[in-house]
């Protein structure tokens, strides 16, 4: 029985179930374009941050798992494929789900379901991609390409945080989230090394927490209080305390010595400023402000670190954004030490000596 054999089965007076049946014989089903195959390589890059492919032969596999489990395929009317798009594309812009919807053909409801599922794939290959050198051998080559910057020995990363918009989560603890500069946000602290590699990342921590406060809470400190890294050192600017892994500025540098390894140091840690620029620069919708709620923020935000790892390591990259000294300087946290306090410890002494002889 058709929709036209189902009219004669009610009166003309039920306008109710005639409107419901006008309804179904209007429903259209969204056309759905092809950006893979329509778009050019620049037109796609620009619109999704990959190339096609990145896309289609490293990050599609890795999160291929997720696809094949029957009890999720109830999307399976969209190909696994257009699903990652649909997420690149929001990650690219920070759209609406409705805007979204429109750009791929679907509705609003679907595209949001689809991100947070792709989302949450790519968080169980994190440990694939943000991860600290594993072994001695690991170890040196980040050690060396470290020294390559400013002859700065023993560095494994460089640490700082990022304050990363989102809107205001609501309820009695709100203003947590607000941080010193006025709108709410996370507190991310991340590890990068000189290549501008991820290797540790913290999204968990709102807007007014202090970058020595997430790294004192931390479980990577942990592990460099295990003496898990040997030796190796952290560079991390003024707001950090000094210690005998974690290598700040020297306050008021007064021998040629001080004033080399401030200046080694500000070189190499840097590395983790090009790292920010870079890794919000390819996802704006960090920039621009997260519209969800704060967990599905936190996942966003290790996600979009897990994909900005791929990309650097398969060579799709972001031209790394200038460093400017004044907004380095502007955005740094204040000093854990009173102005003055030069606060000197023995590893830190053994650096400046190093300084001395060259």
């Amino acid at each position: 029985m058709d929709l036209f054999e189902l009219d004669e089965l009610f009166d003309d007076n039920d306008e109710e179930i005639i409107n419901f049946i006008d309804g179904l014989r209007s429903y259209t089903v969204k056309e759905r374009k092809d950006h893979f195959a329509e778009c050019t390589d620049k037109e796609f890059y620009d619109r999704f941050r990959f190339s096609k492919n990145i896309v289609r032969n490293v990050i599609l596999p890795a999160i291929g798992h997720v696809f094949q489990h029957e009890h999720l395929l109830q999307y399976h009317e969209i190909d696994p494929l257009n699903q990652l798009l649909i997420t690149l594309r929001f990650y690219a812009c920070g759209s609406f789900y409705i805007t979204l919807g429109d750009f791929i053909g679907i509705h609003k409801t679907t595209a949001g379901r689809i991100i947070k599922r792709v989302t949450q794939a790519l968080l169980t290959i994190r440990g694939n991609y943000i991860k600290f050198p594993e072994n001695e051998e690991e170890k040196r080559r980040v050690q060396e390409r470290f020294f390559h910057v400013a002859q700065f020995p023993g560095v494994i990363g460089a640490i700082d945080c990022t304050h990363v918009k989102i809107q205001s989560p609501g309820g009695n603890n709100a203003e947590v989230f607000r941080n010193r500069k006025g709108f709410f946000s996370l507190n991310v602290q991340a590890i990068s090394d000189s290549r501008y590699v991820i290797m540790d990342i913290v999204a968990r921590w709102p807007g007014s927490c202090h970058d020595s406060h997430i790294f004192a809470n931390s479980l990577i400190k942990r592990r460099f209080e295990a003496g898990e890294f040997g030796e190796s050192v952290l560079l991390g600017d003024s707001g950090y305390p000094l210690l005998n892994y974690l290598m700040t500025p020297i306050g008021n540098p007064q021998t040629p010595a001080e004033e080399r390894y401030n200046g080694a140091h500000i070189s190499s840690r840097t590395v983790v400023e090009r790292t920010f620029g870079i890794y919000k620069r390819r996802f704006p919708v960090l920039s621009l402000g997260l519209r969800c709620k704060v967990h599905f923020a936190q996942e966003i935000i290790v996600a979009t670190a897990v994909l900005h790892n791929i990309a650097i390591l398969h060579k799709d990259e972001i031209v790394p954004p200038p460093v400017d000294v004044n907004n380095l300087l502007e955005d740094m946290e204040p000093p854990q030490l009173v102005a003055g306090d030069r606060n000197i410890n023995f590893v830190q002494q053994r650096y400046v000596n190093y300084f001395q002889q060259l």
